[in-house]
């Protein structure tokens, strides 16, 4: 019955690939085979297993929700990710994000202000083997100065504006993915590039994102 279930939840992870995300254009082929390896459905509550490969986000505990596949494949594409690469994650969530982070990266540092939320998001990343994934609980719109600087920062919140802290701790060259607007409205995903004290900012498409708390 286990094989079985693992076995439904793979066909529907690569119909997954194929039609929302390879679908919509993402062609980075190391981000494909990250988002057909990550289980989404160890991420989820066991009530919403059957929906973890559909195409829509899924509601997590403390008011917070797993990103739609697409977004977490187009926000990992945007940063372009190397192999080599020390990357840091503001708002752990699930964990799901930090584990397709993982699969680009040689490290992640992902950052999580609910405590519940980091704590099970720690655990499920453990028992999937990402041992190069570390979730601290702290407030993410300050980054994580100690892991400092980051070849890419993949924001899962919206912020009002950039935080100042995340564009001081990338790397010359870095890159910093964050959906930037008000909370009430859609937002507008943003890349910022770093190259030396410059920054140039693009701007990919609108997204919905739930706001990035930062502590007062």
């Amino acid at each position: 019955m286990a094989r079985a279930a693992e076995d439904r939840h793979r066909d529907r992870r690569m119909a997954m690939v194929r039609r929302q995300i390879e679908g919509r254009g993402v062609c980075d082929p190391r981000v494909l085979e990250a988002m057909r390896t990550v289980p989404r459905h160890r991420f989820v509550a066991r009530s919403l297993a059957g929906d973890a490969y559909k195409d829509y986000p899924l509601g997590i505990s403390a008011g917070q929700t797993i990103s739609q596949p697409y977004i977490v494949a187009l926000m990992a594409e945007a940063a372009a990710i190397g192999p080599q690469d020390r990357v840091l994650e503001v708002g752990t969530g699930s964990g799901y994000g930090a584990a397709v982070l993982a699969e680009l990266a040689a490290s992640v540092v992902s950052v999580e202000r609910h405590r519940k939320l980091a704590d099970a998001a720690a655990r499920v990343l453990a028992e999937l083997g990402y041992a190069t994934a570390t979730v601290v609980c702290a407030d993410g719109s300050q980054g994580y100065p100690p892991g400092a600087p980051y070849d890419a920062v993949v924001v899962t919140a919206a912020a009002f504006r950039i935080p100042p802290a995340l564009i001081n701790q990338l790397a010359d060259g870095g890159r910093l993915v964050i959906p930037v607007g008000p909370p009430s409205f859609s937002q507008n995903l943003t890349l910022v590039t770093r190259m030396g004290d410059e920054t140039t900012s693009k701007r990919f498409c609108p997204v919905r994102f739930v706001p990035l708390v930062e502590e007062t």
